[in-house]
């Protein structure tokens, strides 16, 4: 999709499914399941969204997804369906890992730096061979020294590879990472969690990652279970949430099951909610992005 000079593009790296009440914290499960309906397991599915920026000068590949380094006994646990093996997922848009210059990782859960390595001939390796690896100082420091709380949902294994590699870049606040391409601390889901901010010519945009998983989490106090700060999770949704409607921005999601991005327009009076508004499904190059 054209976006000012730019290009963007949406892989779908998988598909998960994870416990309702987590998704939506204090909310109650009557409000959320009507946008999104949970299985028998009370789990809510959704996808993991990758987004490619073409700068022309440079390729910039925001998140990497789960990755496919899971048992079986996980997969069963996750709901998880791997659409792409990590060194495939850009070959879906014509490129090779190779030519990707950056990769950004909003925070090093796993289902957003999973796919960061792969494994080759029994050694866990950067799966952009070139690539530098954008991550907030403050997140890495956390990840070895989470407590009991947070330390599940960080795996070493899927970027300790990348310091090992000398391509891991960190980062300390917001910074532009290439013309037109910027990191921006949200805090919220994690003390150090950033979100991607781009423009290009009158166009601006922003991949929300997890301070604002989908769709679903539009209203700003449908802040998730996981977050370890909710409070400034709804505090920074509402501020994100007033430019976007105010400047036309693009918005992208990175759990969206159905079209993971749009605009998003706030309804009349003081109280006006907040909506979302997809593009069309066409806006999605391929088949493969659209499962």
């Amino acid at each position: 999709m054209k976006f000012g000079d730019f290009e963007l593009s949406i892989v779908r790296e998988s598909t998960l499914s994870l416990d309702g009440g987590a998704m939506f914290g204090v909310v109650p499960k009557t409000l959320w399941e009507k946008s999104s309906p949970a299985d028998e397991l009370n789990r809510v599915k959704m996808h993991c969204n990758l987004l490619l920026i073409d700068t022309g000068s440079a390729k910039v590949l925001v998140e990497t997804g789960m990755g496919d380094r899971w048992s079986a006994a996980e997969r069963e646990r996750y709901g998880l369906e791997t659409h792409v093996a990590p060194e495939d997922a850009v070959r879906e848009l014509g490129l090779s890992p190779e030519q990707i210059d950056f990769v950004i990782i909003s925070h090093l859960h796993f289902d957003h730096a999973g796919g960061a390595v792969r494994l080759l001939d029994g050694k866990l390796v950067p799966t952009y061979p070139r690539a530098r690896y954008i991550v907030q100082a403050g997140e890495w420091d956390f990840a070895f020294k989470a407590n009991a709380r947070a330390r599940a949902s960080y795996r070493p294994d899927d970027f300790v590879p990348l310091k090992e590699s000398g391509q891991l870049q960190l980062v300390e606040g917001n910074t532009e990472i290439t013309p037109g391409v910027f990191v921006r601390v949200t805090g919220g889901h994690t003390s150090h969690h950033q979100v991607v901010y781009f423009e290009s010519g009158a166009e601006k945009g922003v991949f929300f990652a997890d301070i604002m998983p989908t769709r679903s989490h539009l209203n700003p106090p449908w802040v998730m279970g996981y977050d370890h700060f909710p409070l400034t999770s709804c505090d920074v949704k509402s501020e994100y949430l007033a430019q976007a409607a105010e400047q036309n921005w693009l918005v992208v999601f990175d759990h969206e099951y159905g079209i993971p991005w749009g605009h998003i327009v706030k309804g009349e009076g003081p109280k006006g909610k907040f909506e979302f508004r997809p593009l069309p499904a066409q806006s999605l190059i391929s088949t493969a992005q659209i499962c």
